[in-house]
């Protein structure tokens, strides 16, 4: 297996609290994408909603994922005002949220 070089992905489950509204959402959303303008290390940003048939989510019904080069830029990103700001702000519409960084890795065959 090889671990790609430096790149790191910062996922968050999300499951929104009752009552939140799909504008509400969609508003946090929008204030997520921004980030990227506002913070160097973070790369890029991607996010969707469960369309599992499985109906294994355990209510949590959308993912946001953030890339960046290195941990280094993980944590600059975390301690960063505009996402300390922003954290407080969409933590504040969540009941729950799970936070993965991971290394991606292929493997060869």
């Amino acid at each position: 297996m090889e671990e790609s070089k430096g790149v790191v992905k910062h996922v968050l489950l999300t499951k929104f609290k009752e009552g939140i509204s799909e504008n509400q959402i969609e508003e946090l959303t929008k204030g997520y994408a921004k980030l990227v303008d506002l913070i160097e290390p973070m790369k890029s940003f991607h996010w969707g909603k469960d369309v599992s048939i499985e109906n294994l989510h355990q209510g949590f019904t959308h993912i946001f994922e953030s890339t960046f080069e290195s941990m280094e830029g993980v944590a600059e990103y975390v301690a960063h005002p505009a996402h300390v700001d922003f954290a407080n702000l969409f933590l504040s519409h969540v009941e729950k949220v799970i936070v993965f960084d991971y290394k991606p890795t292929t493997v060869r065959v």
